[in-house]
């Protein structure tokens, strides 16, 4: 009866971790579920620009942040397309794996890996 409970509870601990972690998105960490579901990355690997898409009209009220994979920050060149898109300039990154920090005016923020 012991190793059932303690079987059931593993089970348990192990679904709760892959549903928090493992929701089939790009999106690396958040702290509001709102702006993650409007942020879209393409395309992902980028070669010279990076489109962030919004669902909500947020181009020209969100500031976005660049760091390296070990956190180091990095300056970022964007470009509002529109009410809803932003380009940022990547064409003179090194290969390799970015964090890209979207926050808004009510400070919610995400974190999107590309």
């Amino acid at each position: 009866m012991k190793r059932t409970k303690t079987l059931l509870f593993s089970v348990l601990v192990l679904l709760v971790t892959h549903l928090a972690w493992g929701q089939g998105r790009d999106d690396f960490a958040s702290t509001s579920p709102d702006l993650i579901k409007s942020v879209k990355l393409f395309p992902n690997p980028a070669v010279d620009y990076l489109s962030v898409k919004f669902e909500a009209p947020l181009a020209k009220t969100v500031k976005l942040e660049l760091h390296s994979i070990i956190g180091k920050s990095l300056e970022v060149v964007s470009e509002v397309i529109d009410d809803f898109e932003i380009r940022v300039r990547v064409k003179d990154l090194p290969v390799g794996v970015y964090l890209l920090d979207v926050k808004n005016e009510l400070n919610q923020r995400g974190s999107f890996k590309f």
